[in-house]
């Protein structure tokens, strides 16, 4: 992440994305593969086993568009497709936080810290009823946090580098740094 000022003098948080170039390495048809999607490629590979020839990219990823007829196998898609000012989701793999307990996790306030309150202040509380005899399901308890895909909407482009492929959008993404992201119009 990084910061500019803007026009009146307000600091707007970026995030500098590495956007491309990606190519289309597949373009899918509803008489032969039952659906209509567009597959890309994103990052060489140098070297490709035979089995693999023709798909020779780390990253491939099916798009279903509605100007598929517009592209061809082979055709590179870049940052120039966006515009300054265009609204876009981002989605992505958010970092992993390992095992939290529910304070951290899901917000709760734990208990009190008055007399009778021994060991216990960041503990999840009651758990269920003694009539169902059971934890429903779906109850908010420690667990794994992070580590799923999200989606952020209506993240604003505020400057495009098509020299270096670089998309400078406002505000935060998921994930770290290097982390696959997936911009959408």
């Amino acid at each position: 992440m990084s910061q500019i000022f803007g026009e009146n003098g307000k600091v707007i948080p970026l995030t500098l994305i590495e956007a491309g170039p990606c190519f289309v390495t597949q373009i899918k048809e509803k008489k032969k593969d039952s659906y209509e999607a567009v597959q890309i490629g994103f990052e060489k590979k140098n070297k490709v086993k035979k089995s693999q020839k023709g798909k020779g990219f780390q990253y491939l990823r099916e798009q279903r568009t509605e100007n598929r007829e517009q592209l061809k196998v082979g055709d590179k898609i870049d940052v120039s497709i966006f515009k300054e000012g265009d609204k876009v989701k981002i989605s992505g793999i958010a970092k992993g936080k390992g095992f939290q307990g529910a304070v951290k996790r899901w917000g709760f306030s734990g208990r009190g810290a008055s007399h009778g309150v021994k060991h216990e202040h960041r503990t999840l509380g009651s758990v269920g009823s003694t009539e169902a005899a059971r934890v429903f399901k779906g109850k908010k308890m420690p667990g794994r946090m992070g580590g799923k895909r999200i989606t952020i909407r209506n993240l604003e482009i505020i400057r495009i580098d098509t020299e270096n492929n670089l998309i400078a959008v406002k505000g935060a993404v998921p994930g770290r740094r290097g982390t696959l992201l997936e911009i959408r119009g």
